[in-house]
């Protein structure tokens, strides 16, 4: 026995070096230290293991289902979606489902309760007749043509060889050219499972060639009532509200929903009590996209306060003004789309967000909407280039308040119908009717002049006056010569068969001599025209008529309906102004006999 002293520490703690050595020694039968299991992540400890367990995709399974039934099973599948909707998950199940083997069954089935010889390696991503790439880091040929070579081998032990690729459409051109020819012409034992978040970004030629699947965004109480069943399977306390919350919040999204499902079990860690759901409100911070949309149910509602309150508080859970702003543009999008085609418009939303949306579409018109898309455009630029963007996105949110505050064209209709004309417009019968103003160009370059009346009849040697003769150049069609005219002439002097007149510079040499030929031909009289540029004429006709349509807008705008349709639509103009139809005596006399 050995009795060397065992040496203690300053603490009187023995230091047994010698049964250190021992316990370093192969062989000793000591037993092993205890070790905690890794935690596992919601969204992996969940993952469904059978097709009952995949939640939202009732059509899919029940498509597949009748296939495997048949025996009509496709060789490629094209599974597209947004993230987190089970695109991976499925693909494994329908691995394990073509190559489903027990000691009973040994053919290709759907029902995978009971664990086949390859299911385990197959859910592992193990087995060698089942093969996984991601095509967002191997998006070369070469990638594929890996795949390909190894495709016409028969499979190890499998019934099947499956090639799963999943963001297929991050291959390169090449590669998908590569792999049509396999595609067209699969071997028997050989089945293709791709899976894509771009669906639109996949060649026709690949899609025409694969049975495709879209999976659905899950609806949020379908997505509620899952998270209520892991939270009992978790012994955690989270209120149905919060986790109504999440689900809005993960869009659809099954795993997004889990992992935000796991930030909030930790929220109660410290407490024997339900997380409640302002807490899941504080989580969530940005996350919850739904909260833009609240933010534009507050500014077409008018509701101010809510709206810039909303506005602030996203900006403080650090969200960017210009992320934001283009987020009220997506929602205004495809609020436009459901005014257009119906609350069936493909908006890729899950069904609580269509409800909203078709909501706000039914409360707006079509104009409305079209308003408010080009306030958040020239928003989106305000707030991108602005020294202050929140600012900018403030002043972004006041206008689409603004412009939801302006009534309709409808009820500005409406509203126009009910303003008593003026006792002067009632007695005339020939006043001018202005139409529904909106922005347009320069309205002096629309207006037409009050002075083209209809044609007076021409004494026996022609015209006689500057508004007889005008009017008798219009009366004759020859365009030419009346633009000339109406541009380069400023009349000093007109009576029948002469004229003197001021050329405007840049007018034509030979004009006085074609309007001389043409009024002879027209009047059989000859007309002495003379040109005199140091002479001082009037005004010519085209500026006239600008300044007569100039007087005429100022004093339609002053007509009580018209001003009360320009101060409903501040920043609108009146671009044309329509003469209504003159009523004849036969007309006036019936008028007065239905009347009576």
């Amino acid at each position: 026995m050995d009795d060397t002293p065992i040496a203690s520490d300053d603490n009187g703690s023995s230091n047994d070096s010698s049964d250190q050595q021992e316990a370093l020694m192969p062989g000793l039968d000591l037993p092993e230290t205890a070790e905690a299991a890794p935690y596992q992540v919601l969204a992996r400890k969940y993952r469904p293991d059978n097709f009952e367990d995949l939640i939202g995709q009732d059509a899919m399974v029940r498509t597949l289902t009748n296939a495997f039934d048949a025996g009509r099973i496709a060789h490629a599948y094209m599974l597209t979606g947004v993230r987190g909707v089970g695109k991976t998950t499925t693909a494994r199940l329908i691995a394990r489902a073509l190559n489903f083997q027990t000691n009973e069954i040994d053919a290709p089935s759907m029902a995978l309760s009971a664990r086949g010889a390859h299911c385990d390696a197959i859910a592992r991503s193990t087995h060698v007749d089942v093969m996984e790439m991601d095509a967002a880091s191997r998006t070369g040929v070469g990638d594929i043509r890996e795949i390909l070579d190894g495709v016409r081998y028969a499979p190890v032990s499998a019934r099947y060889k499956v090639y799963i690729i999943d963001e297929v459409h991050m291959l390169s051109n090449n590669a998908f050219n590569a792999l049509l020819k396999t595609l067209e012409e699969p071997p028997e034992h050989a089945k293709f499972i791709f899976a894509t978040t771009e669906i639109r970004k996949v060649p026709v030629t690949v899609l025409s060639r694969c049975q495709r699947f879209d999976l659905k965004r899950i609806d949020r109480d379908v997505l509620t009532d899952h998270l209520e069943r892991i939270c009992g399977l978790e012994s955690a306390a989270v209120e149905r509200d919060g986790l109504s919350l999440i689900c809005r919040a993960a869009e659809g999204s099954v795993r997004d929903a889990l992992s935000l499902l796991d930030q909030a079990i930790v929220q109660g860690a410290d407490t024997d009590t339900a997380v409640t759901a302002p807490q899941i409100r504080d989580m969530l911070g940005l996350a919850d996209r739904g909260r833009v949309l609240d933010l534009l149910e507050h500014a077409v509602s008018a509701k101010t306060v809510e709206a810039l309150a909303e506005l602030s508080s996203l900006y403080d859970a650090g969200g960017d003004p210009a992320v934001i702003t283009r987020d009220l543009l997506d929602y205004v999008h495809a609020t436009s789309r459901v005014k257009a085609v119906g609350p069936n418009a493909d908006l890729g939303e899950a069904a609580d967000t269509v409800a909203r949306i078709t909501a706000l579409a039914d409360s707006l018109s079509l104009a409305q909407l079209t308003r408010l898309w080009k306030l958040l455009l020239g928003g989106l630029d305000d707030v991108r280039t602005a020294p202050d963007q929140l600012a900018a996105a403030e002043m972004t949110i006041l206008r689409l308040v603004a412009a939801c505050m302006l009534p309709s064209p409808e009820d500005a209709a409406r509203l126009l119908s009910q303003h008593p004309a003026a006792p002067a417009d009632r007695e005339a019968p020939g006043k001018p009717e202005a139409t529904a103003p909106e922005p347009a160009p320069d309205p002096v370059s629309a207006a037409q002049p009050a002075s083209t009346v209809s044609t007076p009849e021409p004494v026996a040697d022609g015209p006689g006056t500057w508004e007889e003769l005008m009017a008798f150049l219009q009366s004759r069609r020859d365009i030419h010569l009346q633009l000339d005219v109406e541009r380069f002439v400023r009349p000093v002097s007109v009576k029948a068969g002469s004229m003197t007149y001021q050329p405007v510079d840049g007018a034509p040499q030979d004009l006085a001599q074609r309007l001389a030929k043409r009024l002879l031909e027209w009047t059989g009289v000859t007309w002495a025209i003379l040109a005199d540029a140091d002479l001082v004429g009037g005004e010519t006709w085209s500026e006239k008529r600008k300044r007569d349509g100039r007087e005429r807008l100022e004093n339609i705008s002053r007509e009580p309906a018209v001003a009360e349709a320009l101060r409903l639509f501040p920043g609108a103009e009146i671009i044309k102004i329509t003469d209504p139809e003159p009523v004849s005596e036969s007309d006036n006399e019936e008028t007065a006999e239905n009347r009576a």
